[in-house]
C-alpha cells in the first residue's frame, strides 16, 4: 500500500491563506532538496522535515508565489520530491524526469489537491502554478488529474508551467491541455525556460527542457520570435544592493523566443551565487542558464498578467 502525506495535518502545508480573494493559487515548488542530495549515500528523495527543502521553500515562496498573492490566496503544499542528483540520473537515462516524479511526487501533490478541492476550494476559480520539479509535476497533473476530474478543471484560469518544458507532443497527445495565445486567455497553459546565449550556442543540456517545448514570451505574451526590448519589463525582483533585500528594480531583462531551441534568450546578467551552487547549476542546467530566474527577472509583468487572466475568466462566467 502507498504511503502519501497526510494533507488534512497543517503541518502537511507550507501556506494555507485567509481567504481574502475570489480566485486561488495552488503554488508547487521547485527542487530544494539539492547540495545535500549530491553525496553517494543521500536519500533519492527528500522527507518532509528536510531542512535544506524546508528553507528552500521559504526562499522561493518569497521570490516566485508572492508574484500571486495581489490578485489569489496562494496554498502551497509540502511534498516528497526527489533530490536534485537522482532527477538529474533520471534525465541522462529517459531524456525527461518523469520517473522521478511520477511516483510519491505526484501521489503527494495529487492528494493535497484531492484536499485542497474538498476542503478548501470553496467552487472558487484558480491557478496552479510552480516552477523547475515543481512544474514538471504541474505537467503531470495537467495531462492525468485534470483529465480524470474535469470538473475541476473548467475551474482553472490558468497553469503557470514556469521553468520546465510543455510540448507539442503533450498538446497533441491530451487536447484537453490548451496553450496560451496571448496575454489574457483564460483556461490555458503559460510555460517558459529562459537562457543566456552561449547556452542556446552551445546547445547546452538542461534538465528543464524536452524537446519540441513551447514558450511564451512574458513581455510581449507573442509566440514568435519578435524581440521585446527591457524597457516592456514592468520590473524584475532585485536584490537591493545595500539592505540586501528583494525590490522591484531593473536587471535588464529582455526577451526573445528561441523557436528551434524552444527557450526564452535574455541578455540580463545571472545575480553573483555561491561557487559551490553556481558550479551545480551550470552541472544541470547549463553554464549560461537563468533557470533561477524565470519567475525574478519578469517578476511584475507575470503579476500583471495574472490579473488580466483572472478578469478574462471572470467575464466569461
Amino acid at each position: 500500500m502507498k504511503e502519501i502525506t497526510d494533507y488534512s495535518k497543517k503541518s502537511s502545508w507550507y501556506k494555507i491563506p485567509e481567504i481574502t480573494k475570489d480566485v486561488d493559487t495552488f503554488y508547487v515548488y521547485a527542487t530544494e532538496y539539492i547540495l545535500s542530495s549530491l553525496s553517494e549515500d543521500a536519500p533519492d528523495f527528500a522527507t518532509l522535515d528536510n531542512a535544506e527543502m524546508r528553507q528552500g521553500v521559504v526562499i522561493e515562496y518569497n521570490a516566485h508565489a508572492t508574484v500571486f498573492e495581489d490578485s489569489t490566496n496562494v496554498f502551497v503544499p509540502y511534498y516528497r520530491q526527489s533530490g536534485l542528483r537522482y532527477a538529474g540520473d533520471i534525465y541522462k537515462k529517459a531524456g525527461n524526469i518523469d520517473g522521478a516524479i511520477s511516483g510519491q511526487c505526484y501521489d503527494d501533490i495529487t492528494a493535497a489537491l484531492d484536499f485542497y478541492f474538498e476542503n478548501y476550494n470553496q467552487g472558487r476559480p484558480f491557478i496552479i502554478a510552480g516552477h523547475s520539479q515543481g512544474s514538471a509535476i504541474v505537467r503531470l497533473v495537467l495531462k492525468k488529474y485534470f483529465k480524470e476530474h474535469p470538473e475541476r478543471y473548467r475551474l482553472m484560469v490558468a497553469a503557470y508551467v514556469i521553468g520546465y518544458s510543455i510540448t507539442k507532443e503533450d498538446l497533441e497527445d491530451f487536447p484537453h491541455m490548451k496553450f496560451a495565445t496571448g496575454e489574457s486567455d483564460a483556461g490555458v497553459i503559460v510555460s517558459w525556460n529562459t537562457e543566456g546565449h552561449k547556452n542556446v550556442e552551445q546547445n547546452a543540456p538542461n534538465v528543464a527542457m524536452l524537446p519540441h517545448g513551447i514558450c511564451i514570451n512574458p513581455l510581449n505574451w507573442k509566440l514568435d520570435e519578435t524581440y521585446a526590448p527591457a524597457s516592456q519589463n514592468l520590473g524584475s525582483l532585485i536584490e537591493d544592493e545595500v539592505t540586501g533585500l528583494p525590490i522591484i528594480g531593473d536587471a535588464g531583462a529582455d526577451a526573445r523566443l528561441n523557436l528551434a531551441r524552444g527557450v526564452i534568450v535574455t541578455n540580463a546578467k545571472v545575480p553573483p551565487m555561491p561557487e559551490d551552487v553556481a558550479k551545480v547549476a551550470a552541472q544541470f542546467f547549463g553554464s549560461d542558464a537563468r533557470h533561477d530566474n524565470d519567475y525574478t527577472f519578469f517578476y511584475n509583468n507575470i503579476k500583471d498578467n495574472v490579473a488580466k487572466r483572472i478578469a478574462t475568466y471572470m467575464a466569461s462566467r
